[in-house]
């Protein structure tokens, strides 16, 4: 949203990043199998993903004889085939001795379980991010009436509810089992990977409790979804909860995140390049929101559904693909608005909300 592009997790455009204040300073990403030295001790791997936004970055840190491992990619195959080719190559043979995953997407959890069977290693997260993780995982159907009223009151048509129930259960298609305990991570906790600390920053709205790693000692984050280079991290609202404001959250993760980290720390991210500029970085996805906040109240002077706010939102149109996230995305910008009482939500008798600007007098 802040770089012209569709938040919902899409393709990665290229922008004036030097204009921006962003530089990226390792180069080209490592071909899957790959890695490039990211930091001292830190490997940078990307792992193929099938679907728009095609990749997703990982992480190896040295730890003694053995690796931690960040983030693991989605079950499929071509990322299986990715891992063994990294744990053969650049990882040369050593074995993985934790797997801590920043949050409970797929794409970041998808091969935990195969990696800490393999290796009979733990697994490290948030208490949120693994308790949902575990929720979902197991949540394989059938769809719930919950999530057809919840996308029909967005706008969706019945075709388009038809095919939320039989596509449900997705999530757990792409993840393997993940293990049955874990190890909590907790805002403020200290790990130790190979004789260096690295703290536990958490940042919320992407998803309940993601986890960063930052190393305090030469400035190295790695930020998984929280922040990213050059789109802006989906921030949905789900059937599951349907009035959360998320968006709320993000906002307040961006600013203490910019209130912490220095103006020279490298952030190493779940998508995109490696970069630093983490400064102007949080500032321009916050104003990004912001615009568009505002965008989204000039539409609202005329009663709208969900749907009808992509256009203020979102810079290309949406398709099939993307249509839960960019619909869970307009709501997490009504429900915040809502929260902020500057709109309200009128349900029709067909079961479909209609969102209207509350319009405040202007007092002489």
């Amino acid at each position: 949203m802040a770089d012209g592009v569709i938040t919902s997790e899409g393709e990665i455009e290229g922008g004036a990043d030097g204009l921006r204040g962003l530089t990226y300073p390792l180069g080209a990403a490592p071909a899957s199998g790959e890695a490039v030295v990211a930091a001292p001790g830190v490997l940078w791997l990307r792992l193929p993903l099938p679907m728009q936004l095609n990749h997703v970055n990982v992480y190896a840190i040295e730890d003694g004889d053995g690796w931690v491992v960040v983030d693991t990619g989605i079950r499929t195959p071509e990322a299986l085939a990715g891992w063994e080719a990294a744990l053969a190559g650049p990882l040369a043979g050593r074995p993985v001795t934790r797997v801590i995953c920043t949050h409970m997407h797929p794409d970041h959890i998808g091969l935990a379980g195969w990696l800490c069977e393999r290796f009979d290693a733990p697994l490290l997260m948030t208490q949120l991010e693994y308790v949902t993780g575990r929720m979902l995982v197991s949540d394989t159907g059938p769809a719930p009436e919950a999530g057809a009223v919840f996308w029909r009151a967005a706008g969706w048509s019945e075709d388009q509810v038809e095919r939320y129930r039989t596509s449900y259960g997705r999530f757990a298609k792409g993840v393997a089992p993940l293990p049955a305990g874990y190890q909590r991570l907790g805002a403020g906790q200290t790990l130790s990977i190979g004789g260096e600390d690295w703290t536990i920053v958490i940042g919320n709205g992407h998803s309940p409790e993601h986890a960063c790693l930052w190393r305090r000692s030469d400035g190295v984050l790695i930020s998984g979804d929280q922040i990213l280079p050059r789109i802006s991290s989906n921030i949905s609202v789900w059937p599951t909860e349907p009035l959360a404001d998320p968006l709320h959250d993000w906002m307040t993760s961006l600013e203490r995140l910019g209130d912490l980290l220095p103006p020279d720390t490298l952030v190493l991210p779940g998508h995109g390049e490696p970069f630093t500029g983490v400064l102007p970085r949080i500032e321009a996805l916050m104003r990004g929101h912001r615009v568009s906040l505002t965008r989204l109240e000039r539409t609202l002077r005329t009663p709208s559904r969900a749907v009808d706010c992509f256009g203020a939102l979102f810079a290309r149109p949406v398709d099939g693909g993307l249509l839960g996230m960019a619909t869970g995305e307009a709501i997490a910008h009504l429900n915040y608005l809502a929260g902020q009482g500057r709109v309200r939500r009128d349900r029709d008798d067909g079961g479909v909300d209609w969102w209207s600007l509350i319009e405040t007098e202007t007092v002489a």
